[in-house]
C-alpha cells in the first residue's frame, strides 16, 4: 500500500505572521526585511499584493522599491516566528506523531497510520489541517499530498496560497513531469547547469535519462536525483522531536563595511569559522570538507570547496582551508561585503576519532591539544555567553562592541 504525506507550507509566513499585528496593511503590498541601517537591507518575505509587482524574497530594499514603491517594510521579528511554527508542528502532531520539520515554515507529515481515524480521505483531512490553521493562528498553508515526501513538497509548491494539491501516481507524469528540473527538490544551480548541457530542462527530461549515465556525471546525487523524478523516492518522515544531524553547518554574515584587503578577510572568515567549529562541537560532528561563498559589494557571489583530511571541528584548521579557497578564487585587494564559512560531508566525531587512532602521529597528538583548548572555550561561552571569547582579529561593528559576535545566518 503507498504511503499518504503531506507537505505542509506556510504561505508568505514571516509576512503573514507580521501583518497578524497590522490587519490594516493586508491590503497594500508589504515586505518584511532586513535593517538597511546595518547593511541587512533585503527581502525576506513579501504578501501576495507584493508578489503581484515581481518583489522577490533575498532582493534589496532598493530593487524591491524599483519595482514597487509603495512597498509597505516591516521589521523581522524572528522569535515571534519561532513560537509560531512550534505552534503549528505542535497542531500538526494532533494528526500523527511522524511530523518532520523542514525549515520554519515547512513539515512534512506522514499520515498514512492515522488516516483511517479521521475519515480515510487524504485530500478532505488535508482541506481540515488548512482550516484548522486558519481558525487558531490566522495563517494560511498550501498542502501538498502524494506518496512520497519529494512529490508532496513539489504539490504544496504547485497551487498557492491557501490550496491542497493531490500527486497519485497515475497523474503524477501529467503534473510533475513538465515542471522546470530546477523545481525539484536538491536541484541546485550547479546541477541545473549540468543538465542544461544534456538537454534536461525538465523534471520529465531527468526521469527519463539513463541513470547510470547521470551517476557517472553527479555520482550518488545524479541517482537520487533520477529516483526523485521518477517517483521512486522511498525515504521515511522522521518522528516528531527525533534529533536529525545535521548534513552541513554554516554562518554568514553581511559585514557593517566592506572588507578590505587579506587581513581584513582572513579577519572575517576567522570569525565564520569559529562560530561553525563552536556548532560542530555541539553536534558531535566533524567535517570532511569545507565551502567558502564571498560576496562583492555589487553582490557577485563566487563559491568554492573542498575536502579536508583528517575530518575536524577545529576553528584553526577550518580558517587556514577557507583562506586558501579565497586565496585561490578572489583577488584579496578587492573588498568584500559578505561571507560564508560552512562545513559539509559530516561526520560523527566518534567515526572521526577512531580513523586516527588507527595512525596516532605527533602531529594527531597536537590536534587533540588543540581539540581539548577549544572545548574549554566552549565551555567559557556556555557560562558567560557566546560573546565571552572571539578571535581577536574578529571584525567589530561598533554597534555590538558589548555582544556576543553577529549571529550566523544566510546572505
Amino acid at each position: 500500500m503507498d504511503r499518504v504525506i503531506f507537505h505542509c507550507d506556510l504561505n508568505s509566513f514571516y509576512a503573514s505572521v507580521e501583518l497578524l499585528s497590522h490587519p490594516e496593511l493586508r491590503h497594500l503590498p508589504v515586505a518584511v526585511c532586513g535593517d538597511p541601517a546595518s547593511r541587512h537591507g533585503i527581502i525576506l518575505a513579501k504578501n501576495e499584493p507584493a508578489k503581484a509587482f515581481q518583489v522577490k524574497t533575498a532582493e534589496t530594499i532598493w530593487q524591491a522599491k524599483r519595482k514597487c514603491p509603495n512597498l509597505v517594510l516591516l521589521p523581522a521579528h524572528h522569535g515571534v516566528y519561532q513560537e509560531y511554527s512550534k505552534k503549528v508542528n505542535a497542531l500538526y502532531q494532533e494528526f500523527t506523531d511522524l511530523v518532520e520539520p523542514f525549515g520554519i515554515d515547512e513539515s512534512w507529515l506522514d499520515v498514512t497510520g492515522t488516516l483511517h481515524l479521521f475519515g480515510g480521505d487524504a485530500v478532505a483531512l488535508a482541506n481540515q489541517l488548512r482550516d484548522e490553521i486558519r481558525s487558531r493562528f490566522g495563517l494560511t498553508i498550501s498542502v501538498g499530498v502524494s506518496f512520497n515526501k519529494v512529490f508532496a513538497k513539489l504539490g504544496s509548491d504547485y497551487k498557492k496560497p491557501d490550496a491542497t494539491t493531490l500527486i497519485t501516481r497515475e497523474n503524477f507524469p501529467e503534473i510533475v513531469w513538465p515542471l522546470p528540473v530546477t523545481d525539484l527538490l536538491y536541484v541546485g544551480r550547479a546541477a541545473a547547469q549540468t543538465f542544461e548541457k544534456f538537454g534536461i530542462r525538465t523534471i520529465g527530461d531527468l526521469a527519463v535519462f539513463d541513470r547510470e549515465h547521470l551517476f557517472d556525471l553527479l555520482g550518488k546525487n545524479g541517482a537520487q536525483l533520477h529516483d526523485f523524478a521518477s517517483g521512486a523516492d522511498k525515504s521515511p518522515v522522521a518522528p516528531a522531536n527525533q534529533y536529525t544531524p545535521p548534513k552541513s553547518v554554516g554562518n554568514g554574515y553581511t559585514f557593517p563595511k566592506n572588507l578590505q584587503g587579506r587581513d581584513e578577510i582572513k579577519a572575517g572568515i576567522a570569525q565564520l569559522a569559529d562560530q561553525v567549529a563552536v556548532r560542530l562541537r555541539k553536534h558531535c560532528m566533524k567535517c570532511q570538507g569545507i565551502s567558502l561563498a564571498i560576496r562583492s559589494p555589487e553582490f557577485r557571489d563566487i563559491s568554492r570547496q573542498t575536502r579536508l583530511d583528517p575530518p575536524t571541528d577545529l576553528a584553526r584548521e577550518l580558517t587556514q582551508a577557507a583562506v586558501e579557497l579565497a586565496d585561490s578564487c578572489w583577488n584579496m585587494s578587492n573588498p568584500v561585503r559578505a561571507l560564508t564559512v560552512t562545513a559539509i560531508y559530516l561526520i560523527p566525531s566518534e567515526e572521526a576519532g577512531a580513523q586516527l587512532d588507527l595512525f596516532s602521529t605527533a602531529q594527531d597528538e597536537k590536534r587533540r591539544r588543540l581539540e581539548k583548548l577549544e572545548g574549554t572555550l566552549d565551555a567559557i561561552r556556555a557560562k558567560y555567553g557566546p560573546g565571552a571569547i572571539a578571535p581577536a582579529s574578529t571584525p567589530r561593528d561598533p554597534k555590538q562592541e558589548h555582544h556576543a559576535p553577529p549571529p550566523g545566518g544566510g546572505m
